[in-house]
């Protein structure tokens, strides 16, 4: 892993607090990269309960690209999205 990916990891497990993540996260990204990487974790639990592209898609507004991409983590990915 890279040194100042992990600086942030130790960071973000350090923290306990939803609000002060969240505050992080704002001086971190854009309101719409913390709504697009909360939309994936989303659109993760929702594959993983079997439902179809379409009904994701009707939930939370994903793409379907982006529920493909989701896909294909929970295939080969890291293991990530199932902590």
């Amino acid at each position: 892993m890279f040194p100042d990916v992990d600086d942030l990891l130790c960071v973000l497990a350090a923290i306990d607090d939803p609000d002060t993540i969240f505050a992080l996260l704002e001086d971190l990204f854009t309101v719409r990269e913390i709504r697009e990487t909360s939309q994936r974790l989303g659109v993760a639990r929702l594959l993983a309960a079997g439902k179809s592209y379409a009904a994701i898609e009707a939930e939370t507004g994903a793409s379907a690209t982006t529920i493909a991409r989701v896909s294909k983590c929970l295939s080969y990915g890291a293991g990530g999205y199932e902590q």
